[in-house]
């Protein structure tokens, strides 16, 4: 497995200095990083650079572009967003974010997932699903995130895993590392404060109504999120379980919010994986 950064993690960094940004994540010691497409309704670009010019600056700093997150994914242009992502050198695209009012909806989202694969598989790209909390919620017997493993073609969909939303999902993310198996070979990991509770969402939320961003956003706040390795998950079998599994080929840091900044942040995160024995170096 490999060290990467979502690059989200340093959003306002880049908003002040973009150039400069990049510079120290690799000064930190970051070599992958993953970009975020957020509002992919305006011109496909990164820093108002063009994917050559940002490729240009990507090598420049010893940086590799693995995958961009695209979102609203019903908005892509996908033959923009899959020729940028060719030039810069990142060979996968990743649906950051869905909600779901029932399993029907999560059924014909499993349709539309798979015609997104199909589309990328069929340029050299992978596609893949990432997770926050809500795909936990039950619809009936099972989850959306079970009824999303089961209803997608495994050949052309796959999943980038976030830990750390597993866990406020209430459910083990080691299992789910087990489950997903060789569909999982993309990681995402930050990490919870000691002291909040509940540790599952849906604890705090009526599981009869289905989770909307409004229901979402006040699980999403600075104090609720940590450093990698500063917090309570129980990080080192997780990133052993994926090292024994053996699909992992990167691990991610995405610290959503910080009291830090942004930088000094990554940083920690990156020292304290860095410490690790789970992880190539190249």
């Amino acid at each position: 497995m490999e060290l990467g950064l979502q690059l989200y993690s340093v959003r306002e960094e880049l908003e002040k200095d973009f150039l400069g940004t990049l510079e120290k994540v690799a000064q930190i010691g970051y070599t992958n990083v993953e970009l975020a497409f957020h509002n992919v309704e305006n011109n496909i670009n990164i820093g108002g650079m063009t994917a050559k010019e940002f490729k240009e600056q990507l090598d420049h700093f010893g940086l590799k572009a693995v995958s961009s997150h695209v979102h609203p994914i019903e908005k892509v242009n996908w033959r923009d967003m899959i020729a940028f992502n060719h030039t810069i050198g990142s060979s996968a695209l990743v649906c950051p974010m869905k909600f779901f009012k029932d399993r029907d909806d999560v059924l014909r989202f499993c349709e539309n997932l798979n015609d997104y694969g199909n589309l990328c598989e069929k340029e050299g790209i992978s596609f893949y699903y990432h997770n926050h909390f809500q795909e936990f919620q039950k619809f009936g017997q099972d989850s959306a995130f079970d009824i999303m493993i089961d209803n997608t073609d495994p050949s052309l969909v796959r999943f980038e895993f976030d830990t750390y939303w597993a866990l406020r999902g209430g459910v083990d993310p080691i299992h789910y590392l087990k489950k997903l198996d060789s569909r999982c070979d993309l990681i995402h990991q930050k990490d919870l404060p000691a002291g909040v509770s509940p540790v599952n969402a849906f604890e705090r939320l009526d599981t009869n109504e289905p989770v909307s961003m409004e229901t979402f956003i006040p699980f999403s706040k600075q104090e609720y999120f940590t450093e990698v390795g500063h917090g309570v998950m129980n990080i080192d079998d997780i990133l052993q379980t994926a090292k024994v599994l053996g699909y992992a080929k990167y691990v991610f840091v995405e610290q959503d919010l910080t009291s830090l900044n942004q930088i000094k942040s990554v940083e920690k995160s990156f020292k304290h994986l860095a410490s690790r024995t789970h992880f190539s170096y190249k």
